[in-house]
């Protein structure tokens, strides 16, 4: 169990959106909780898989990080 507080306009939307879905408060805020968590992991994952491509294809081209933010400018300037 915790404790924690939220505003009182947050907390009346949680009321009523609890009474909708005929759950109880705290089944709403551990369901919320736990698609938060879900998220959460599921775009870190997202974002390590982007960082891991990227390595990857610098490595194959032989490009050293010191230089990609160089070639980037240089791509945007049309270079």
């Amino acid at each position: 169990m915790i404790n924690f507080s939220i505003p009182k306009q947050l907390l009346k939307t949680v009321d009523t959106l609890a009474e909708t879905e005929m759950k109880t408060r705290s089944e709403l805020l551990r369901d919320a909780v736990r698609d938060y968590l879900e998220r959460r992991v599921k775009l870190t994952r997202r974002w390590e898989a982007i960082f891991a491509f990227g390595k990857k294809r610098a490595t194959a081209l032989k490009i050293n990080p010191n230089e990609v933010e160089k070639l980037v400018d240089d791509y945007r300037e049309g270079n």
